[in-house]
């Protein structure tokens, strides 16, 4: 009787609730499968390249977790590392740099912490890579030697050297609809948003090209000119001097002055639900090709298939001049139910979901509430906080931005150390040290007076003779490249 009366009372109540809201099942596991698809995004991906020296390698791993074994806690990373004078460092940096990345992310955070605390982690993971490629020895390039195919006598030698060679470094990590970018050299990656607006995350390290660089390898002791041939005047892009590197920061490069820096550029944005195409490729594309020809290459064309026609259109344009890799990333909504709007050209995104559409508009349907809120014109709302800057389209929104190579700036302040222990851990590195060992107060500004609190960050021995280095604090070796 008891079960008769509960089974009566939860019948009476669904009724009741029913006729509050009277919306089917179906419908309301719909709503919620649509609004978990809108918020993690599906990533499709194409590679493609064409070899002329072989110095160009990558790194595709959609398998990444901020949490071991929790899949809702998954990322992808993408990278193209872009070898010059040899291959070694190109290969160390791409075995190498993503776990010296994360290694410097703190444990059992939020996934906006993570997000927050990855800008500074990836200029950690940058320096770190460049000091243990300066470390690495001859049985490490007998390693590599084992695992990859060395393509000439000269990438033979430089195995074994080693640390003559250098690398650009173009790192993207995806986390849902957060890209974050982190780069040096000038391999580049780009942004094709809804409505065909192109966007560079990247900044291009050369010094032909970055006046700002050129003052700050000049003000660190480096010299910038053009190489000169039997005193006549110079000729070629401007160069770093000793060494004539083109770029002003790169992985690597040891027998340059160490103004050549690994700090990276970095901007991280969030991708509206709209989504959009990332274009990551070596300067074997971009020499080629501009941002917008790039992206127009391969409109409505699915990934893997879009990274081959821009390879192809580079080619055509210029010939296979240099090393020519090319990844192409889709970030797009898990929902495909996305009907194209009748008598609009098909966006970027409905021509990736559904293929090239046939001219017949007749379909008179009033398009649903969410296709107006997807593809309908977009309000003028700016109350987002100042600090926060939108694309024009209103689809992008930055989260943060910098480029600094002053690795003091970049890291911050506010690293964490053990009161009780006072132990404190490098900012780079990631190594404990006390600050009295083999630590001078002259070696810096990371020593506070007793009455004032810890200012850091807090530098090894050997990361603060790095940092002094690139700063110009001290001198670096000078060799000259032939």
């Amino acid at each position: 009787m008891m079960s008769g009366k509960v089974e009566l009372s939860l019948s009476s109540r669904m009724k009741s609730q029913a006729q509050v809201a009277a919306v089917p099942l179906g419908t309301l596991i719909g709503r919620e499968l649509r609004t978990e698809k809108v918020e993690k995004p599906f990533v499709k991906f194409g590679q493609s390249g064409l070899a002329r020296k072989g110095e160009d390698y990558f790194l595709m791993k959609t398998d990444c977790y901020r949490i071991p074994g929790d899949s809702s806690t998954l990322f992808s990373v993408f990278a193209i590392f872009d070898g010059h004078n040899g291959i070694s460092a190109a290969i160390f940096t791409k075995e190498n740099l993503l776990n010296n990345v994360l290694s410097a992310i703190p444990q059992d955070i939020s996934r906006d912490a993570w997000l927050q605390a990855l800008p500074r982690a990836l200029v950690a993971g940058f320096v770190k890579t460049d000091i243990e490629f300066q470390r690495k020895g001859t049985f490490q390039n007998l390693f590599f030697l084992g695992r990859y195919v060395v393509h000439t006598y000269a990438d033979t030698l430089s195995l074994f050297a080693g640390e003559t060679s250098g690398t650009t470094a173009t790192l993207v990590v995806i986390d849902e609809w957060t890209v974050t970018v982190a780069s040096v050299g000038d391999s580049r990656c780009i942004l094709d948003t809804q409505g065909g607006v192109v966007s560079l995350l990247t900044v291009d390290h050369r010094l032909e090209e970055n006046e700002e660089e050129r003052e700050r390898v000049t003000a660190s002791g480096g010299e910038v000119g053009r190489l000169n041939v039997y005193g006549g005047n110079g000729v070629g892009p401007l160069r770093c001097w000793p060494g004539g590197l083109c770029l002003s920061r790169s992985i690597g490069d040891t027998d340059v002055g160490e103004f050549i820096v690994p700090i990276p550029h970095v901007k991280q944005v969030k991708l509206s639900n709209y989504g959009g195409r990332l274009i990551i490729a070596s300067d074997g594309i971009w020499d080629a090709l501009s941002n917008d020809s790039a992206a127009q290459s391969c409109r409505g064309i699915q990934a893997e298939l879009a990274a081959k026609l821009v390879v192809k259109e580079a080619l055509r344009s210029r010939g296979l001049k240099d090393d020519t890799t090319c990844l192409v990333v889709d970030v797009i909504p898990s929902d495909p139910v996305l009907p194209p709007i009748p008598g609009k050209k098909p966006s970027m995104l409905t021509s990736l979901l559904f293929g090239k559409t046939s001219g017949n508009t007749t379909n008179k349907k009033k398009p649903s509430k969410l296709t107006s809120l997807l593809f309908g014109k977009k309000s003028g709302n700016n109350t987002t906080k100042a600090a926060n800057k939108l694309s024009s389209v209103g689809v992008v929104e930055e989260l943060f931005e910098e480029g600094s190579a002053m690795l003091a700036e970049r890291l911050g302040k506010d690293f964490p150390f053990n009161k009780n222990s006072e132990i404190f851990r490098c900012a780079v590195c990631q190594m404990d040290q006390l600050p009295g060992d083999d630590l001078s107060v002259k070696s810096g500004p990371f020593f506070s007076p007793s009455s004032k609190p810890w200012e850091g960050p807090f530098f090894c021995t050997n990361c603060q003779k790095k940092k002094d280095a690139m700063e110009g604090k001290r001198p670096s070796r000078r060799t000259v490249r032939a």
